[in-house]
């Protein structure tokens, strides 16, 4: 690898471990010729399958577009940063496996939305309201009533607003 300091033709490996994700190995490395030490990322390049798009374009996957997509519908909501990458990370799991040279977008609409189901359900609202694109105020009834059917299921995983039997505190006028 050539060094990014003063282009040396080689450099060499001090330390390699694995990164956080397991899935990254980490390499230390100094230049030879000029001394700098520097960090390289290695990982294992997987094709992922293309996605079909619903008006029948094929498009590489974007990580990226993915992000961004899951974060923009967890605006202003009390989610961690490792809470979407886990999310992501989740989605990438099941591309991999899906072992198909395409996949149509709505599935992979319908794993994020099943993701923010689990972690935020009104991120998974605003996502769903976007991705299934609806058109008045009675879809998001039928869907926020969808949602609180399965509440069971789902409670225990978000915090209450407000503590069990919590006062309620009201201005004096």
């Amino acid at each position: 690898m050539h060094c990014p300091f003063c282009q040396h033709e080689d450099t060499r490996v001090i330390d390699s471990r694995l990164a956080e994700d397991g899935a990254t190995v980490r390499r230390r490395r100094e230049c030879p010729g000029c001394g700098e030490r520097f960090n390289t990322f290695e990982t294992a390049e997987i094709k992922l399958p293309a996605i079909v798009k619903s008006d029948g374009r094929r498009e590489a996957f974007d990580e990226n577009k993915l992000r961004i997509g899951v974060e923009r519908s967890l605006q202003k909501r009390p989610v961690s940063s490792d809470a979407v990458d886990e999310v992501v990370r989740n989605i990438l799991r099941n591309l991999r496996q899906v072992n198909e040279r395409e996949i149509p977008s709505r599935r992979i609409g319908e794993w994020v939305m099943d993701e923010l189901r689990r972690i935020d359900s009104v991120a998974y609202v605003r996502f769903a309201s976007v991705y299934r694109r609806f058109t008045d105020v009675q879809a998001f009834r039928e869907e926020i009533e969808k949602l609180e059917r399965e509440l069971p299921v789902l409670e225990g995983l978000q915090l209450p607003l407000l503590g069990e039997g919590a006062p309620v505190q009201r201005k004096k006028s």
